[in-house]
């Protein structure tokens, strides 16, 4: 009887162990997990969870039948340090050793912090359970917020620190928040903020943080400093790979897999945010949104599967969605679908750009995103339209 590992139980690793018992396998499945509770959904995080309308019990994403009909050993709250691809085996924090014929990495990432600067209070990321009942408790009193980092997180930590009734900054290096995420279409979610009260300082970098014991004020590159009770850091995330140093599983800005989720060792597969696959035309993406972790382990856990049976995975279909994701922002609801880039040209399908709107990305003449505001109908078809044409390019 083969015994499978699961490494990280986020969204990936839950949705992996799932479709391992799914797909028929019915041997041994450990489930191992850094957090030292049941595993949870982390969009609720930056919105629902630190407004306090959601607590821990609303994220979970197992319950006890769930749990029951996984059938697996958990082991939370300990982290996987070491393979050896030639034993097999997983070395564990805390002293274990795993034999394990058949690995799914989906350990994730964490945030990326601020470097080189000193550690003071109320300076915070947000990737975790236990970061945002911290920053929620920050937010429960008074004060002025800066946000380093105009992506979705920041976006919607400022939208949840506004509603709170904090004085916001958001402070982003581009000069649009979201302008990598969303391009040209950047500047209707700049609005969106500064119609809210939100503070743009755009097109500088932070360079120090200002304080004794707690955080006091940004020090910004262009020589200004921005009074701050509190600071959110939103820079993005770093993929979980130092444990495979020496494991002979390629890394590069992630675990390195082909369409089919496999690593560069046998019986080694990866999905989620710590992966990144080669999609169509050999380009390697790592996708950290919320839809490709719950996608991603179908077809992890079906490559897994056949190559322990000594089958090729090859005959199976390839991982290679149409990127989805989503943000509420205020009282917005963002939708984005497809992979644009920055510099593709935004045409407007319905609605206006003042209010809700559905919006189509084209480069030269073929449609490569759809975006919309507060417009899920509209959106919703043109996704399927685009998902449609998707598998033929």
């Amino acid at each position: 009887m083969s015994t499978i590992a699961v490494v990280g139980v986020g969204l990936a690793g839950v949705r992996a162990g799932e479709a391992l018992r799914a797909q028929g396998h019915d041997g041994r499945l450990v489930m191992i997990g850094e957090e030292a509770v049941e595993p949870y959904d982390r969009p609720p995080l930056s919105k629902q969870v630190l407004l306090g309308t959601y607590e821990a019990c609303d994220i979970a994403l197992t319950d006890t039948a769930s749990r029951a009909e996984l059938d697996a050993e958990w082991l939370l709250g300990t982290r996987a340090t070491a393979f050896d691809p030639v034993t097999r085996h997983l070395t564990l924090s805390d002293g274990q050793s795993l034999h394990a014929e058949g690995v799914v990495i989906a350990t994730g990432a964490r945030a990326r912090a601020l470097s080189g600067v000193p550690e003071l209070d109320s300076v915070h990321t947000l990737r975790t359970l236990d970061d945002a009942r911290r920053l929620r408790d920050d937010l429960s009193r008074p004060g002025r917020v800066a946000v380093v980092g105009g992506g979705f997180i920041g976006a919607e930590v400022a939208s949840a620190a506004r509603a709170l009734g904090h004085e916001v900054t958001i402070v982003e290096f581009e000069q649009m928040p979201l302008l990598r995420q969303l391009g040209s279409a950047a500047g209707v979610l700049r609005r969106l903020h500064t119609d809210h009260g939100v503070a743009l300082v755009t097109g500088v970098s932070v360079t120090g943080l200002v304080g004794r014991d707690r955080v006091q004020a940004v020090s910004l590159s262009d020589g200004r400093s921005l009074p701050a009770d509190v600071v959110v850091v939103g820079i993005g995330a770093v993929p979980n790979t130092e444990w495979l140093a020496g494991s002979g599983v390629a890394l590069d800005n992630g675990v390195l897999t082909d369409e089919w989720c496999r690593t560069t060792v046998p019986g080694v597969v990866a999905a989620g945010d710590v992966a990144a696959y080669r999609c169509r035309g050999g380009r390697r993406l790592r996708i950290e949104h919320w839809t490709n972790a719950r996608d991603m382990p179908a077809t992890a856990a079906r490559s897994l599967l056949a190559t322990l049976r000594g089958e090729d995975p090859v005959e199976q279909p390839a991982h290679d969605p149409l990127p989805y994701v989503w943000s509420d922002q205020y009282d917005s609801h963002l939708q984005i679908a497809g992979r644009p880039d920055a510099d593709d040209a935004l045409e407007l399908v319905s609605g206006s750009f003042d209010s809700g709107f559905v919006a189509v990305y084209r480069r030269d003449g073929a449609v490569t995103g759809v975006l919309a505001v507060d417009s899920p109908k509209e959106f919703g078809r043109l996704r399927r339209e685009l998902r449609g044409t998707w598998a033929t390019r």
